[in-house]
């Protein structure tokens, strides 16, 4: 496409962008996330039919067509290409989204599920960093090289495929799903060297005879069932906390934020908040294990809050006060820290932590399918709000965040250390109390009558 296909001149001879260019630059940013939306659906028959590996394997040739096309742009209908790439993507995002966390949970010892459910969030975050690095103008990001740099969207795919050869098969879906005790013991010893792998086996077979007494849950019976309520609507409501905190409009908008903040090089300070965020996110490798979820969890959404109620007053007095564009600044390095010490990481692995084995899947293709539906939301109706609201925008996101701490306060329970069994006892023990409470009350007002 030649130049006049992008820009319009008026009559002083500036430069402004042509209305169809708006239209396809929105186009290709929200496909991704409906082609996430969609996929994250067909998570849970994946990962059952082909098992854990080969469904990561498979999903990879999406990443490489999706990045072929986005890197071949040039040579044909380029805003197409990119279109068609960006949503090809966006369907592999929503499937190892899901696939990832599943497999990193059921092949981890209980001790260190959350530290390892974790590495999940700094793949991503790390990701986010170097692409930020090498989408600078003098690296990437140019006019001429911007096809090679979307083509090497695909090479992380590659390298993960080459790696999963030497990785063994989730040994919970090699007994439960399976039913091959020793081939499960064999990749039990293979992870975690030379042990008795008799108690880890033991609850495998607890989970599976639980499993057994129940027909395959899919994703209509896990809204029907009484029995997965309580941990299904903490699962939606923690991936809602985490799309809904407002941090996907500080990545999304962070580069505008800064220039109405004052700073000179906003592009560098947008690197900044994507370094904090990979650094934070390895601090939380380690608290996740020490501090348990449920505490970073309200550690970080009343972080994000305060942070939030800042940010707002910073924005909203900065023709005034020329100094409260640094403070703004920091509240959003704050606001990512926060984020990513419980907000970022934690929802995608206390998934997996909140159902067993028969019921998982259709769990995390639920959850999955709620996180990619709010990230659509924010990212076609922030820029709206943001120009609806100016410099309040973010009082929005405190209010919710709010709201997400005190539901995690009362509602969400703490999953460190325990079982996959103890936790799903422990969401039964707050069902006969919330049942038991509610007798009382009706035989209170029924003596009274």
């Amino acid at each position: 496409m030649d130049e006049v296909t992008f820009k319009s001149g008026n009559e002083t001879g500036e430069s402004t962008v042509h209305p169809t260019v708006t239209m396809y630059w929105s186009l290709s940013v929200s496909v991704f996330s409906l082609g996430g939306l969609v996929s994250s659906f067909f998570v849970g028959w994946i990962a059952d039919r082909l098992g854990r590996i080969k469904a990561m394997m498979v999903v990879n040739s999406l990443a490489v067509i999706g990045a072929l096309l986005m890197g071949l742009a040039p040579l044909g209908q380029a805003h197409a290409l990119v279109i068609a790439g960006r949503l090809i993507t966006g369907l592999y995002c929503g499937l190892s989204s899901g696939l990832v966390p599943i497999y990193i949970g059921e092949i981890s010892p209980t001790a260190l599920r959350g530290a390892l459910g974790t590495l999940h969030q700094l793949g991503i975050v790390t990701g986010i960093l170097i692409s930020q690095i090498v989408g600078l103008d003098f690296i990437l990001g140019s006019k001429d090289l911007w096809p090679v740099l979307l083509g090497l969207s695909g090479v992380p795919a590659v390298i993960q495929t080459i790696c999963l050869f030497f990785c063994p098969e989730s040994p919970r879906y090699a007994y439960i799903k399976l039913g091959r005790e020793e081939i499960a013991k064999r990749i039990l010893k293979k992870l975690r060297g030379e042990y008795d792998p008799t108690k880890d086996i033991e609850e495998m077979k607890r989970e599976k005879e639980e499993a057994a007494s129940e027909k395959k849950v899919s994703i209509l019976q896990l809204f029907k069932s009484p029995n997965y309520r309580q941990p299904l609507l903490v699962s939606l409501v923690l991936h809602m906390s985490q799309q809904f905190s407002g941090i996907n409009g500080i990545f999304y908008y962070s580069t505008s934020i800064f220039t109405k903040s004052g700073i000179s090089q906003p592009v560098y300070a947008t690197i900044g908040v994507g370094a904090v965020n990979t650094i934070f996110t390895i601090v939380s490798v380690f608290l996740v294990e020490r501090a348990g979820r449920r505490s970073l969890y309200l550690i970080g959404l009343a972080g994000m809050c305060i942070c939030a109620v800042i940010m707002t007053i910073a924005l909203a007095l900065l023709h005034n006060h020329a100094w409260m564009s640094y403070l703004c600044m920091v509240a959003i390095f704050l606001f990512v820290i926060f984020f990513e010490v419980g907000p970022g990481p934690i929802p995608w692995f206390i998934v997996a932590e909140l159902f067993s084995q028969g019921p998982r899947p259709a769990a995390m293709a639920v959850s999955g399918f709620c996180n990619w539906t709010c990230n659509f939301i924010i990212g076609m109706c922030f820029q709206y709000i943001a120009e609806a609201c100016g410099p309040y925008v973010f009082i929005i996101f405190a209010i919710l965040l709010f709201g997400f701490t005190v539901f995690t306060y009362f509602k969400v329970p703490e999953t460190k250390g325990k079982s996959f069994e103890e936790i799903s006892a422990e969401f039964r023990k707050k069902k006969l109390k919330g049942l038991k409470a509610t007798e009382m009350e009706y035989l209170g007002s029924s003596s009274e009558a």
